[in-house]
């Protein structure tokens, strides 16, 4: 045997786990951590290397509202199947009475409604989202803190050996299972040591949550706030089952801007969708983001509304430029912020755009009806005639 003495590289990972990783900066902002230990666990199940007869990971994600808990849950299941509905999510806030964990389980045989209870565990609801190359179930148990006592120890036994006994004694196996759960248990204690780094001579910049880079001294006071909150609330049986307690950091000023980006892409991406015959194209001035922003977050909501001040902005309107027809198929209508007025105006641009030439203004991905399309000699490209150049002619 020749002995050898070649370095090894440990911090490298596979190309299914960077894949995911890059996926999940896509997506996620801001959240290193999360993404991080998220991609070190579905690493050691692609190897074969968890823990046998446990979950594929158990996770609490703490930290203030709007920072991201639930959605980066969501972004796991879209990046790994496709399919960001790809979730199984228990709103812990309906089984805050010990007797409610029957709509979880079902009722046991001799009971008053057990053929009438179908438990929302079972089985066949775990593997519902299964595909031929990802054989995973992602279940969210979010704001964990709410529920009842009940519900923390029907847990127990599936953080710890992967298995659930339903009302009927059927077997539920949670091996192929990653489970997360949510809460904001410290997010008071986390705004507290926050709350001077604003000043009382700034409520604007404290109304946008205009922070600047957290510093390490400070990230380890909100970590730690958060946890001591978790540790004083869950038993200690119940944390000694968890793999990893991550604490989401509020969101700066410039992870909200790339929020804001993230939120108008996929706002693009569904008018492609949803307009199959009529798409069009949406851009917002550097005025209009900075508007929504003021609009859609705050220091103690971080991006909870910016989805509504979008929705209120800029998509009600645009609905009904679609309804009275002026807006037709390849337009490039541009959104813009009027400071003195305090209103948003809408402008078309450009007519009759290729379908390639409006996904490069928005930074959105095309849909799959038009990947041909997308990919075609420009001689080729479809370009849409509106109803108004038609008319002209």
């Amino acid at each position: 045997m020749t002995r050898l003495n070649i370095p090894l590289d440990p911090n490298r990972t596979g190309r299914e786990a960077e894949a995911l990783e890059k996926s999940l900066r896509r997506l996620v902002v801001g959240q290193d951590e999360a993404i991080r230990q998220i991609v070190s666990m579905y690493q050691m199940y692609q190897t074969g290397l968890n823990a046998p007869g446990r979950p594929v990971a158990n996770f609490l994600f703490l930290g203030p509202t709007g920072s991201g808990k639930t959605r980066i849950v969501e972004a796991t299941a879209e990046s790994l199947t496709g399919n960001p509905r790809a979730l199984i999510k228990i709103d812990c806030a309906e089984f805050q009475h010990s007797h409610e964990i029957a709509k979880l389980i079902g009722s046991p045989p001799g009971y008053l409604g057990h053929r009438e209870t179908h438990p929302l565990l079972s089985q066949e609801t775990l593997n519902q989202f299964h595909t031929e190359k990802v054989k995973l179930s992602f279940v969210l148990f979010d704001e964990i803190e709410k529920a009842s006592d009940a519900l923390w120890n029907l847990l127990l036994g599936i953080l710890d050996k992967a298995t659930l006994t339903l009302g009927d004694n059927r077997k539920v196996d949670f091996s192929r299972a990653m489970i997360f759960m949510t809460s904001n248990l410290g997010a008071g204690e986390m705004h507290s040591i926050l709350s001077p780094r604003l000043g009382f001579s700034a409520p604007e910049q404290a109304h946008r949550a205009v922070l600047g880079a957290i510093d390490e001294v400070t990230e380890e006071k909100l970590s730690r706030s958060a946890v001591e909150a978790a540790r004083r609330k869950f038993t200690p049986e119940f944390i000694n089952r968890l793999d990893k307690i991550v604490v989401f950091k509020p969101l700066g000023e410039q992870e909200l801007k790339k929020v804001l980006d993230i939120e108008l892409q996929l706002l693009q991406e569904r008018i492609f969708l949803s307009s199959l015959d009529r798409p069009f194209a949406l851009t917002v001035t550097d005025a209009g983001k900075e508007h929504l922003l003021r609009e859609g977050t705050d220091v103690k909501y971080g991006a909870r509304h910016l989805k509504r001040a979008i929705e209120r902005c800029v998509v009600q309107p645009v609905s009904n430029l679609l309804a009275t027809g002026q807006v037709q198929a390849g337009d490039w209508i541009c959104v813009d912020f009027d400071r003195e007025t305090g209103t948003f105006s809408f402008h078309r641009r450009a007519e009759g755009l290729p379908v390639h030439k409006m996904a490069e203004l928005t930074g959105a991905s095309l849909p799959r009806w038009d990947a041909a399309a997308a990919v075609a000699p420009a001689s080729e490209e479809p370009r849409f005639q509106s109803a108004r150049s038609s008319r002209k002619g």
